[in-house]
């Protein structure tokens, strides 16, 4: 399709691979954030009226009625957030390796292009520099 008069700017495509990475490392310390910097020890946020009653169902006072429903939605929360970081993970890992083997595809094509416009054999040896197996997943970017 060279005729078609399309041009991929390579440079563009490494620098959407080192801003993926920048972004993969982001979510990386997010991921131990949502799950080691959000802990919240029982008790932290009161003692509930079932732990203070006495046998004739006084809570002492200053009891906290709410404390149990909070802590089981900030472990509810939790643990949404860490399902959050861990899909945006992947998604962003996929992205980045179909973005990569775009960029091998696109400058292998160029690589053949540019033997064939000065002659040389491109059937003796694989132009492939994109690292990927030939093998292709549904939905995967071969072929680019």
């Amino acid at each position: 399709m060279a005729g078609d008069g399309y041009k991929v700017d390579l440079s563009a495509l490494d620098n959407v691979i080192k801003k993926l990475n920048g972004i993969i490392g982001d979510l990386g310390k997010t991921n131990v954030d949502t799950k080691h910097k959000t802990y919240l020890p029982p008790g932290a946020l009161g003692a509930s009226v079932s732990e203070g009653c006495t046998a004739n169902g006084d809570t002492g006072g200053g009891k906290f009625e709410e404390a149990e429903q909070l802590a089981a939605a900030h472990s509810d929360m939790k643990d949404y957030l860490e399902s959050v970081v861990n899909h945006l993970e992947l998604v962003m890992d996929e992205f980045g390796a179909k973005t990569k083997k775009a960029h091998g595809s696109y400058q292998d094509a160029e690589a053949d292009t540019t033997n064939a416009m000065h002659g040389a054999d491109t059937t003796s040896a694989p132009s492939s520099t994109s690292g990927i197996g030939s093998g292709s997943a549904p939905g995967s970017m071969s072929g680019v």
